[in-house]
């Protein structure tokens, strides 16, 4: 009996030594298995490429790294190795615009968005336009605008923080932020240097007066000259932007800026009124074509008076033919009568 227990103990001490073993080797596994998968993803995510339109600038990471520029990855590129744990900050690499428009379907900024400035005679003036640029791509500008503007967050017209790296949202947040007040400024200063009417001329009909009148004198509208003084404008614009961009930037990151002027235009008030004033200009207008056309009538019937007076045979000739189709009979007096057929 002694013997038979003695083999059971054995038995199970074997048993229960093999049982701890496996589930020791299974756990072993399995923690295997995740480091593996762990080194797998890791090693693929330090991998990254570009698209035509995109240039990267890639910063180290992870808990052991520094956050430094790494490298650069030129548009179009292919599988670039960026190591783990990098983070990729991709801008456009091709030509952008920023336009601003009345047209909520087309403007940068939501809703009606138009850049309201006075002319020198004070009076409010809507400017409209796109502004055309490219992002430097060279390595020097491209690292030089990540360490000035990647490595900060702009709050966009909705609150949301974003960087200028976040997609189309984050690169229209962030020329909102830096690049707008620059093109208002330029098209302030520019603005400024013109009157209303040098630039619209139908403001001429609300601000110039007939010498010891209160009505506006009338237009006469000089479109060549408002565009000529549009494209002095526009050129000024063009000419101070790319400098102001540079010195609010604090460095030289775009090229081939320019500005497009598309139009100007009133104020609603200021426009209500030029409407009004050339509505009773047309009124004036149409009154004095009423009169001239009475004058020319009286004129004509004056002299046709004369010609009867000189000829009374012709005044009933012309009698005649005045009747209407189907008459047969004139009896221009009691006692006689004219057969007209």
């Amino acid at each position: 009996m002694q013997r038979l227990n003695r083999r059971m103990n054995q038995s199970g001490a074997l048993t229960g030594f093999s049982a701890g073993h496996v589930g020791l080797w299974i756990g072993g596994l399995f923690v295997v298995a995740l480091v593996l998968l762990g080194t797998a993803i890791a090693l693929f995510s330090g991998f990254d490429k570009t698209t035509g339109g995109q240039v990267g600038v890639v910063r180290n990471g992870g808990a052991f790294d520094n956050n430094r520029i790494r490298q650069v990855i030129t548009p179009g590129s292919g599988l670039t190795w960026t190591g783990i744990a990098s983070v990729t900050h991709k801008y456009p690499a091709q030509q952008r615009f920023y336009t601003i428009t009345a047209d909520t379907s087309r403007g940068d900024t939501s809703g009606v968005d138009v850049v309201t400035t006075p002319s020198s005679d004070g009076v409010d003036m809507g400017i409209e336009g796109t502004i055309y640029f490219t992002l430097k791509l060279d390595e020097a500008s491209i690292k030089g605008f990540d360490e000035k503007f990647g490595t900060r967050q702009f709050r966009g017209i909705d609150g949301e923080l974003r960087h200028a790296y976040d997609d189309e949202a984050g690169w229209s947040t962030f020329l909102d932020s830096i690049v707008r007040p620059v093109i208002e400024n330029d098209l302030r200063i520019q603005v400024n240097n013109f009157r209303c009417a040098e630039l619209v001329s139908s403001c001429a009909l609300v601000q110039n007066k007939a010498p010891g009148t209160t009505r506006p004198t009338p237009v006469n509208p000089a479109g060549a000259q408002n565009n000529t003084n549009i494209a002095k404008m526009q050129d000024a614009v063009n000419e101070s932007l790319p400098k102001d961009l540079d010195d609010m930037l604090g460095g030289d990151f775009f090229e081939g800026i320019r500005f497009n002027l598309a139009r100007i235009t009133l104020p609603k008030n200021v426009q209500d009124a030029v409407n009004k004033a050339q509505a009773a200009y047309a009124a004036v207008s149409e009154a004095q074509a009423r009169v001239a056309q009475a004058q020319a009538d009286a004129d004509a019937n004056k002299k046709r008076q004369e010609g009867y007076n000189a000829c009374p045979a012709c005044a009933q000739i012309d009698i005649i033919k005045a009747f209407p189709p189907g008459l047969t009979t004139y009896a221009p007096g009691s006692a006689s009568a004219v057969p007209l057929k």
